[in-house]
């Protein structure tokens, strides 16, 4: 490689890779313009291309380009705002500026455009799995700048990662001290606005089989680290998005009819843990049935107990909750709440209807109204399938009484209509049962295809009861997860993670993100100040973490000076500089002492003039001392001859 093309190549190389960390953010074309500029700009440092002649059309070439490139993300984003078009037009600022870059000043730029790129691909992501590929680019960038500043092209490769590493881990205390003990402020003033992405998981619209298409998603949905120890498997629902509005085919929920529910009395021990959701785009939040409060200032919860944000939840979101597992309610649902709740739009399910009507003649009382409906459903035999095939309008009719096969959600559905074509208020709740322990981080781990739905029944003197279909037609599904009931039901992702030795793998991988996002991520002002008393301070405030990172600073100051003063000291001088110096303390005693600025010949001359009996001795040293240290080559007999004059001299 020619020596002068090393500073370009070196900047174009790292911003290469910092528009591969921003490949998810920015569009795919951006992301082509961008490595295209940048196998263009290395084909020219290198000499495989010319480079553009200069003239006044250059000029007016990129002004038009750069509008474009504009024109080009705000037709894209319909805006200019937000996290995703700010990084694509970043991108495309980046990929011009290497076309016009022909100096090391340009190189620069380009540079410190890539590490604002770097920034944007941490906005964006912050897992574990990327924190090495940020800090290789970080490297890769300070190696590049000490090539671009380092005078001349005179710098290796490996001298400047070697000299890049070492400034890193100097500066890593002082980013640990930040870290920790730099005041934070509520909130994140980054939280920039992000484009449309996919939306998984649970909606709050439910038709037949929609549930079962969740069945073989892998993913998590999100993460329970509970205090003390975890309930039993079977209690454990995870409430998310409650329906109340049924058309005969489709529940939906029914924002627009709220009511003030009763007093809620919450019975036994609070089960306290923390839930580390994962992106879902949508705004539910999941809770052990019956949340006690809203975990959050900006999280609502509805009278039936739903917790809905304010915004999407687009990056992983974590927060500490309280629920009873048995609660009753102390007064009678209102009228606006009966009537509601015992809606059903239209005249379809004929016979479901029927069979309603036919039951509830047969009971004195809701409660054994409800009770015989559940024992119904377990003397059809219905079967628990992902497959239950197509269905009618009826939908219920085509479940109960046709195909007799369905998953939880159809379940659901008829129970929840069979109880309103009764006038017994119902509606469905949907959300999680169960999950998958990780023992090598001590939480429970709830995937998409953990999502289940089941009903929920008023009952004089008790309130909303939670009543499980599915615990009749398949009592399993309480005790163990879909795929263990189902294997046939899992992707070829679920069978490989699966397997013995991949799955303990798999938890411990789990377990170190799960780490990585409690201890670092999430590491807020609220954290900072449990890290201070655990240091000892008591009632710890914001001028404690001053006054730390005040003395850390200080201390890494000193540090840092100490390390470059041993360093500096532990370059010895070779034999010919010890015996000059040696020379020069000598003589020393009869002169002035040598000037920094005054050469070997000029002092020598300086101590003959005040000493001429020394003269021809010292003279005989400087210019042995000349044609040692500045001449083509020194041999070993020269150096010796040199340390036996300096030995002879005698002042």
């Amino acid at each position: 490689m020619i020596a002068a093309a090393r500073p370009h190549v070196a900047a174009t190389l790292v911003f290469a890779a910092s528009v591969l960390l921003v490949l998810f953010e920015a569009p795919l074309w951006c992301t082509a313009v961008a490595l295209g500029c940048a196998a263009w700009r290395i084909a020219v440092s290198v000499g495989w291309l010319n480079p553009p002649r200069a003239g006044s059309w250059r000029r007016l070439v990129f002004v038009t380009l750069t509008v474009a490139c504009v024109l080009a993300v705000l037709a894209n984003f319909r805006t200019l705002n937000g996290l995703s078009a700010g990084t694509a037009l970043l991108v495309l600022m980046g990929a011009l500026k290497l076309l016009e870059s022909r100096s090391r000043r340009d190189d620069g730029i380009v540079i410190g455009v890539a590490l604002f790129m770097l920034l944007a691909a941490v906005l964006g992501d912050q897992s574990l799995l990327r924190v090495p590929l940020y800090l290789l680019t970080v490297w890769g960038a300070c190696a590049a700048i000490a090539i671009i500043a380092h005078p001349g092209d005179a710098l290796p490769t490996r001298a400047a990662l070697r000299l890049s590493a070492r400034a890193l881990a100097m500066a890593a205390p002082l980013a640990a001290a930040c870290f920790l003990l730099f005041p934070r402020v509520s909130g994140q003033f980054w939280a920039l606005q992000r484009g449309q992405q996919a939306t998984t998981g649970l909606s709050d619209v439910m038709a037949p089989g929609a549930i079962g298409e969740l069945a073989s998603e892998y993913d998590p949905a999100f993460r329970v680290r509970f205090e003390g120890s975890p309930p039993p498997r079977e209690t454990l629902y995870f409430r998310g998005v409650v329906l109340n509005s049924f058309d005969g085919f489709t529940w939906r929920r029914a924002r627009s009819h709220t009511w003030n529910p009763p007093p809620l009395e919450m019975l036994g021990a609070p089960v306290r843990y923390r839930v580390t959701l994962e992106p879902s785009y949508r705004p539910w939040l999941f809770a052990l049935d019956t949340v006690a409060r809203s975990p959050r200032r900006n999280v609502f919860l509805a009278h039936d107990r739903q917790l809905t944000a304010m915004d999407d939840i687009d990056t992983v979101t974590s927060y500490d909750a309280e629920s009873y597992l048995r609660t009753r309610s102390t007064g009678k649902l209102s009228v606006a709440g009966h009537r509601y709740e015992t809606r059903i739009e239209g005249e379809g399910n004929p016979r479901t209807r029927a069979l309603a009507l036919s039951l509830r003649a047969q009971s004195g009382s809701d409660a054994e109204y409800a009770q015989r409906v559940l024992q119904w459903f377990q003397e059809q035999r219905l079967e628990y399938t992902l497959d239950p095939g197509p269905t009618s309008v009826d939908s219920v009719d085509s479940t109960l009484f046709d195909s007799k096969r369905g998953f939880c959600a159809h379940f659901a559905s008829a129970y929840a209509t069979l109880m309103r074509m009764a006038d017994v208020p119902a509606h469905v709740v949907t959300g999680y049962l169960g999950g998958e322990w990780n023992p090598a981080g001590g939480y429970l781990i709830v995937r998409q295809s953990d999502a289940h739905a089941w009903t929920e029944v008023w009952l004089d003197g008790h309130g909303w009861t939670r009543i499980d279909p599915t615990s009749v037609v398949e009592p399993e599904r309480l005790q163990r997860g879909l795929y263990d009931l189902m294997p046939q039901s899992m992707g070829a992702t679920a069978q490989v993670l699966r397997s013995a030795w991949i799955s303990r793998i798999a938890h411990v991988w789990d377990s170190a993100n799960q780490w990585w996002q409690e201890r670092v991520v999430e590491f807020n002002a609220r954290a900072q100040l449990s890290f201070l008393r655990n240091l000892g301070i008591d009632s710890p405030g914001w001028q404690h973490l001053g006054w730390g990172f005040a003395i850390a600073l200080l201390t890494w100051i000193g540090w840092v000076s100490l390390t470059l003063r041993r360093s500096v000291a532990r370059q010895r001088p070779d034999r010919i500089a010890r015996a000059w110096l040696a020379a020069t303390r000598k003589l020393a005693r009869v002169a002035p002492a040598r000037a920094a600025d005054e050469g070997p010949i000029a002092f020598a001359r300086r101590i003959g003039a005040a000493r001429p009996d020394l003269a021809p001795a010292v003279s005989d040293v400087a210019e042995r001392y000349v044609r040692l240290r500045f001449g083509p080559s020194s041999s070993a007999p020269e150096v010796l001859e040199l340390e036996r004059a300096v030995r002879r001299l005698a002042a």
